[in-house]
C-alpha cells in the first residue's frame, strides 16, 4: 500500500467522490439527486466529462452523427444539473483509504466520506504498434476517442482495418461499412462473436458480413505492422504470409477492467474486475465500485441493463436502505443490423448446443446435461425469440 499522503487543512471535502463520469458515475449521482439526495457530489473524470451514451458510439458512422451530437450535455451542464463538483481531464494518482482522500495528477487533493470507483475498462493491447503509426490506429472507448477516430475519418471514403472480431469490432464494422467506408475485419478467430455464438451462427454473420462488402481475413494472427511502401498507407501482414494495406486502425481486441488504483490501495481485485459484493462494496467498508470495473460475486457484466440496474442498488444502499443487486437473464443485443444478432452466452460449458434454423435465420440453444436451457443465441427473424426465452434462462446473478 502507498505511504499516507499528508494532510492538507484547505483540501476539499465531498460526502461522496465518485472516480468516473461514463454511464456508470453520472447515473449514480443523477439517481440520488432524483430520490432527494442532498450531500456533496465531486465527479472526478480523466476526459471531457460530457454525457453521452456509449453504446451509441458504434453508430455513429452509419447515422452520420458527429461527436458534437452524440454529446447529450457538457460537463459544465452536468455539473449545473447534479449540482455537483466536477473535476476534468484530470487523472486521479493515488488512494489514500486510511485517511479518506484521493490525489489528482494537478497536485488537488479531495476528501471523502464514502468513494465510488466508476473507472470503467481501457482497450487491451495484444500487440504494439509502431510509434511512426500511432496517428493514424485508434481506439474508441469514450467521447474523446470518437472525435479524434471521427476527424481522422472526414476526408471520404477510407479503407479502415478493424482489428477484433468481438462484439466491438463487429458493431463498428457494420458500423462503417454503412457509412461509406471500405472495412477489413481481421482476427485470430475463425468466425465473428466467437464468444457470444456458436460457430453456425458466426458463419451466418461473416456471409452478412461479406455480402455488404466487409474483407474477412479470420483464423489469422498479425505479424507485423508497418508503413506501405508506395501510397503512405498502413501494411498489415498475417501469420499465413498474406498481407493488406488499409489507410486507418481501429483496434477493437478487448476491454480489461481499470484496477490498477484499487489494487495499489490494498483493495481485493482480480483478473476480471474490482471484488465487490452484493452491495457492490469493495474490501473496504465505505469503497464502492460500478460499472465496467466491477466483479459482483465473480460476475463481470459490461453491459448497458446490469450496469442500471447496479445503480439503482447501489443509490439506494447509499441513501441508507442497503439493497443487493441482482442480474436477470439479460440477453445482448449487437448493433449488426446486416445480421441482427442477440446472445445470452451460458456462464459454464454447456453439454450441447441444439441449432434450431438454416441461413441467416437461426437461434442456438445451450442446454446443460439434463437438456435445461441455459443460454441462447439468435440471428435474424429469430431475434424475436429473446423474450420467451429470456424468461427460460438462469439468471445471470439471481
Amino acid at each position: 500500500m502507498p505511504p499516507p499522503i499528508e494532510q492538507r487543512a484547505d483540501a476539499p471535502h465531498a460526502a461522496l467522490v465518485i472516480i468516473g463520469t461514463g454511464m456508470a458515475g453520472i447515473g449514480l449521482a443523477r439517481a440520488l439527486r432524483r430520490q432527494g439526495d442532498t450531500r456533496t457530489i465531486a465527479l472526478l473524470s480523466a476526459d471531457s466529462g460530457d454525457e453521452y451514451s456509449k453504446p451509441l458510439l458504434s453508430t455513429g458512422f452509419a447515422k452520420r452523427i458527429g461527436p458534437e451530437k452524440l454529446a447529450q450535455r457538457s460537463a459544465a451542464d452536468v455539473a449545473e444539473e447534479l449540482n455537483a463538483t466536477l473535476v476534468t481531464h484530470t487523472q486521479v494518482v493515488q488512494l489514500d483509504v486510511d485517511n479518506q482522500k484521493v490525489r489528482l495528477s494537478d497536485a488537488r487533493e479531495f476528501y471523502y466520506d464514502d468513494l465510488v470507483l466508476a473507472t470503467g475498462a481501457a482497450p487491451r493491447a495484444p500487440f504494439s504498434v509502431p510509434e511512426r503509426l500511432s496517428s493514424r490506429c485508434f481506439n474508441v472507448n469514450d467521447l474523446d476517442d470518437y472525435r479524434r477516430f471521427h476527424t481522422a475519418l472526414t476526408q471520404g471514403p477510407t479503407r479502415v482495418a478493424v482489428i477484433g472480431a468481438g462484439l466491438v469490432g463487429c458493431e463498428f464494422a457494420n458500423d462503417l461499412i454503412a457509412g461509406g467506408h471500405h472495412v477489413s475485419l481481421l482476427a485470430p478467430e475463425n468466425t465473428p462473436l466467437a464468444r457470444l455464438l456458436p460457430e453456425p451462427l458466426g458463419r451466418a454473420l461473416a456471409t452478412a458480413f461479406e455480402e455488404a462488402g466487409i474483407t474477412l481475413h479470420l483464423g489469422h494472427a498479425i505479424t507485423a505492422i508497418t508503413d506501405a511502401v508506395n501510397d503512405h498507407a498502413i501494411d498489415i501482414q498475417l501469420d499465413n504470409g498474406e498481407s493488406f494495406q488499409a489507410d486507418k486502425v481501429l483496434m477493437a481486441t478487448g476491454l480489461t477492467p481499470r484496477t490498477a488504483l484499487a489494487n495499489a490501495s490494498g483493495l481485493a481485485v482480480a483478473s476480471s474486475g474490482i471484488q465487490v459484493d452484493r452491495y457492490l462494496r469493495t474490501s473496504e467498508p465505505n469503497i464502492y465500485a460500478l460499472g465496467d470495473v466491477a466483479c459482483v460475486e465473480g460476475v463481470n457484466a459490461m453491459y448497458v441493463q446490469p450496469l442500471q440496474a447496479s445503480i439503482k442498488a447501489l443509490a439506494a444502499t447509499l441513501s441508507g436502505t442497503p439493497t443487493r443487486v441482482a442480474f436477470g437473464a439479460w440477453p445482448v443485443i449487437v448493433k449488426t443490423t446486416l445480421l441482427p444478432v442477440v446472445a445470452y452466452p451460458p456462464l459454464t460449458t454447456p453439454e450441447k448446443w441444439r441449432i434450431e434454423g438454416e441461413g441467416g435465420e437461426m437461434a442456438a440453444l445451450a442446454e446443460d446435461k439434463d437438456g435445461r436451457l441455459i443460454g441462447f443465441a439468435l440471428t435474424g427473424g429469430c431475434v424475436r425469440r429473446k423474450v420467451e426465452l429470456s424468461r427460460a434462462a438462469p439468471a445471470l446473478l439471481g
